[in-house]
């Protein structure tokens, strides 16, 4: 016989009355229970938020046990891919990132807006290409790119009140326009047998004022005079585990300089 919890799923019913935004409770590496913000941009490496990637960052942030919320812009995404194809899709194309990226995040998130740097001890930015396309233009305008605002105005609230930004995979651009003269990585500059396919957002990042420095998937790139955390990922072209290990790293890194 069907419980009434499960009937109600297939009916489209409530699925949890729990609270909203916060996962984790505890504390870590010698600071009492921080808090971070983690900032999605949709479901999917194509239109939205890389899923391993965040996940990424859900499990190492879990493992030190630190309080997360999630939030994400309520905005219409540019576009909707086709995952199978990599191409636009035709039907089903209007899609709105905070509803998107409720599907990662098992519902428990809020709109970006009703962020409180003063809640918060950190923020982290995973990558995939809805950073480029949701959370800013940078997909289209490169680097004469601008960042949406609610995410132009988390950035720099954070970076004002020195608490500590992590990005990984593509969303270092976001960094490099919104704080001048910072240090990020997205990998490597030179494209090598295919590993680096997206190599040339290290020049610019470079043009919109930051400095690059070249690291591999497995390092991250800590900028200290501005709090700033960063990682290749996906940027890289390899496999998962080297990507988790990555993440995981920008996570320690991003919760050392919350002490």
């Amino acid at each position: 016989m069907m419980s009434k919890a499960v009937s109600s799923i297939i009916r489209g019913g409530k699925f949890s009355s729990a609270k909203k935004c916060f996962m984790h409770t505890t504390s870590i590496l010698g600071a009492q229970n921080p808090k971070v913000a983690l900032i999605f941009s949709g479901c999917g490496v194509y239109d939205g938020t890389e899923i391993h990637e965040a996940s990424s960052a859900m499990v190492h942030l879990s493992r030190h046990e630190a309080e997360v919320g999630i939030f994400a812009p309520n905005i219409e995404q540019m576009h909707a891919i086709d995952h199978t194809k990599g191409e636009p899709m035709e039907v089903n194309r209007d899609r709105n990132v905070l509803v998107e990226s409720a599907r990662i995040a098992r519902g428990k998130i809020q709109d970006l807006k009703d962020l409180k740097v003063q809640d918060f001890d950190a923020v982290i930015f995973p990558g995939g290409f809805g950073a480029a396309k949701n959370l800013s233009n940078f997909a289209v305008e490169g680097d004469k790119m601008t960042v949406q605002p609610s995410v132009e105005k988390v950035i720099k609230e954070f970076h004002s009140a020195k608490k500590p930004i992590g990005l990984c995979c593509i969303s270092p651009v976001l960094a490099a326009k919104t704080i001048p003269g910072c240090t990020v990585t997205v990998g490597q500059d030179k494209d090598v047998d295919g590993q680096w396919p997206y190599a040339g957002t290290a020049g610019a990042c470079q043009n919109m004022g930051a400095k690059h420095v070249n690291k591999d998937v497995s390092e991250v790139n800590v900028d200290s005079q501005n709090k700033l955390v960063t990682t290749p990922a996906f940027m890289c072209e390899t496999a998962v585990h080297k990507v988790f290990d990555g993440v995981g790293k920008m996570v320690e890194a991003v919760l050392k300089l919350c002490k």
